[in-house]
């Protein structure tokens, strides 16, 4: 089941080099939330942020508690004790996030690409990571950690991850 999501991955990333964004297109994908913005302490909890951007952000300790981030990416991002608490980040995007000592409980990671970020310190209780793609030495990190069960969607966090025992 894993190797199916990694093979996807690796597909996926194929073709955005093969077939890059015109710079007509990348105009129009421009954030609100880019370029080494220092957003500490910011409070996005409870909004709906669909398909926002959050790009070379500092966001430690921000507030995204029950917040709706479907589609979202976060790039470059720094997430240090962030709140992502009940949060919905399905078919999300983190690439190269830290986000050591952050709230993850109760959220959604749902078809999630979670790649080259770090989880240092994390509370991951009752996270769903269903069908999340993370790297090999994260995931066992979270695994070591996993409990709980997703309030949502009622999935345990071990199971999710497909934690082996």
């Amino acid at each position: 089941m894993k190797s199916w999501r990694v093979l996807a991955a690796f597909i996926l990333a194929i073709v955005l080099l093969l077939f890059p964004l015109s710079a007509e297109a990348a105009k129009f994908s421009s954030s609100r939330f880019a370029g080494y913005k220092p957003m500490s302490n910011a409070d996005f909890s409870g909004q709906t942020l669909i398909g926002e951007e959050f790009s070379k952000v500092k966001l430690d300790q921000a507030n995204f508690s029950k917040a709706d981030l479907r589609g979202v990416v976060f790039n470059s991002a720094y997430l240090e004790k962030a709140n992502l608490h009940g949060a919905d980040f399905t078919n999300g995007i983190a690439y190269l996030v830290d986000f050591r000592d952050a709230d993850l409980s109760d959220a959604i990671f749902t078809d999630t690409m979670l790649l080259y970020s770090t989880f240092d310190n994390v509370d991951i209780t009752g996270t769903d990571f269903t069908n999340a793609v993370l790297d090999g030495p994260e995931l066992k990190k979270l695994c070591a950690k996993a409990s709980g069960v997703n309030s949502k969607t009622g999935v345990s966090t071990k199971q999710s991850l497909e934690c082996k025992s």
